[in-house]
């Protein structure tokens, strides 16, 4: 034995399992007093928060909820999403956050697959919950909330969320995770084909995300964090601990509004926000005299493919500055971002914006990303042009699918994390994602990245959103086709304008064949649902 391993084992005093749930203890004790929460009327300290917290474990617990239990809610952007972050795993259970947007069929097998015991859910929520629970064997015992900023509705069930904190201990002596490798959250995947899988994070993965986001966004004390982004979605990217971790306030939305964000914004002195591309897109097409009420720094974080250069050289115009991510709900969220050079501030905005539309480099928290040959895992060159699949390994992969021991594995094969997307590495080793494996158009044996033909469309002046797709050809096998919403002062646009705009702008091949000027179909993160965008296409 070494020495410096002997009389040096662990103990109590020296080695503790990482979790986020000591964040609220301590901003509790050192910033009692200091604003927590801000939704409608409503204002609550770190104290306030804390003791609310503590109450809902300790009536969960009386409930005989406990370690690895599955607690599942229902909840838009509301403090109660902020305060179950925190008392479900004090009592050891497992927080499964729901889509909000999902169909009662799906949300059913959701709570009959995660084996939920407890299910808290918003009263905009009535109708779907009431349907899902019916399709139970086992229904799980529904708390229901009371949101005064929605103020209408049926109640979910005749157990009130205030009183059933009113049974809980405001001193609650909650129990720190024995492991870290314990499951803190239960998250589903959007289960485009087939069931959706449901993916299980760790405390210790959830503790290093949270800290990652802080190290790479320079997040200081005391931010204002406005929630666009669905805190159900990857436990919102862990923003709900590390904003509490760095006392900041919650600002919460219910559903996200361009004139309601640019208010609050501007009311509340807000420093940071996320979300997907489409809530960024949304603030750009605002009217002038709306985007002047940016009179301070704002920052916002984006994920996923990249929005256009030109969407981001619009936003950062308005005083946003945007930093770029892109993670998985397999990782807890972002992972990668566009790390920054002094160097390029020199550059134009277009420049700028070209740069930050990459995917960029791993957090400091993630151990690897590479760019590879999905088959035989072999890096690829880094040409910025010879496309490869994302590949993950690190603290921050999840545990793995729930009950689905065969999609772990093929996920994790060959050592590493299988994102499913394709990208292409730079010579200065930063990723740009091209496609999803799924996305990708091959037409007359060329690959085409719907992205690339994406980002050219959002150049012309008409177009408002943008989503390309494949469509059957008998000739090609496939051909691009772009399905396209027009902003409001150039509905006179047509497809030969579309199609000569691109031209210019791409190889012949790369160009539509077809246009269809209608709403996009989204999900409730703001993401293109493409795959009804194929079948419309198809159809055509």
């Amino acid at each position: 034995m070494s020495i410096f391993e002997q009389g040096l084992e662990p103990t109590a005093v020296n080695h503790i399992a990482l979790s986020p749930l000591s964040f609220i203890e301590r901003t509790a004790s050192v910033y009692p007093d200091y604003p927590a929460v801000i939704h409608g009327s409503i204002r609550r300290t770190w104290a306030q928060t804390y003791s609310r917290c503590r109450r809902l474990a300790c009536a969960l617990a009386g409930r005989g909820i406990g370690k690895n239990d599955t607690v599942a809610v229902m909840l838009p952007n509301i403090p109660a999403m902020l305060e179950v972050h925190f008392a479900v795993p004090m009592v050891g259970a497992v927080l499964n956050a729901l889509n909000v947007r999902l169909d009662a069929e799906a949300i059913a097998f959701m709570l009959a697959h995660g084996e939920a015991k407890v299910l808290i859910a918003d009263r905009e929520f009535h109708e779907v919950i009431h349907a899902a629970v019916a399709m139970l064997d086992h229904p799980p015992l529904i708390i229901d909330v009371d949101d005064p900023e929605y103020g209408e509705g049926q109640p979910v069930s005749a157990l009130d969320y205030e009183a059933v904190l009113a049974e809980g201990d405001p001193d609650y002596d909650w129990q720190w995770p024995a492991d870290e490798w314990q499951a803190i959250a239960l998250n589903y995947t959007s289960g485009t084909t087939g069931n959706p899988k449901g993916v299980v994070y760790h405390h210790r993965g959830a503790y290093l995300n949270s800290l990652g986001n802080q190290m790479v966004w320079a997040i200081g004390n005391h931010p204002v964090y406005l929630w666009t982004l669905p805190m159900f979605h990857c436990n919102g990217w862990c923003y709900p601990w590390i904003i509490t971790a760095l006392a900041g306030v919650h600002v919460f939305l219910r559903r996200v509004d361009p004139q309601k964000i640019l208010t609050l914004i501007r009311e509340h002195q807000v420093t940071h926000l996320c979300g997907a591309p489409i809530v960024l897109n949304a603030l750009v097409n605002m009217p002038d005299s709306a985007k002047a009420a940016i009179d301070h720094p704002v920052n916002a974080m984006v994920a996923g493919a990249a929005p256009p250069a030109k969407v981001i050289g619009a936003v950062e115009e308005m005083g946003i500055k945007v930093t770029h991510v892109y993670g998985l709900t397999e990782v807890y969220g972002p992972v990668t971002i566009c790390a920054w050079h002094d160097k390029w501030d020199e550059h134009t905005l277009a420049e700028r914006a070209q740069i930050k539309s990459r995917q960029g480099v791993r957090y400091p928290t993630l151990e690897g990303v590479m760019v590879a040959d999905p088959k035989t895992l072999k890096p690829t060159p880094r040409d910025g042009e010879t496309m490869g699949e994302i590949f993950m390994r690190g603290n921050t992969v999840m545990k793995g699918y729930l009950k689905n021991p065969s999609a772990s594995a093929e996920a994790f094969e060959g050592g590493w994390f299988h994102t499913g997307d394709l990208a292409v590495c730079h010579p200065d080793g930063y990723v740009e994602i091209r496609d999803r494996l799924k996305d990708i158009i091959i037409s007359g044996g060329e690959n085409i990245s719907t992205i690339e033909v994406e980002g050219v469309l959002y150049r012309h002046p008409g177009v408002m959103e943008a989503a390309v797709v494949a469509r059957p050809d008998e000739k090609w096998g496939e051909t691009p086709c772009a399905f396209i919403t027009l902003k409001a002062d150039h509905q006179q646009v047509r497809e030969a304008d579309i199609i000569t705009f691109c031209r210019e702008h791409l190889a012949g091949f790369k160009v539509p064949r077809t246009v269809v000027f209608t709403l996009l179909p989204k999900t409730s993160t703001g993401k293109v649902q493409k795959y009804v965008l194929r079948d419309m296409a198809k159809a055509l």
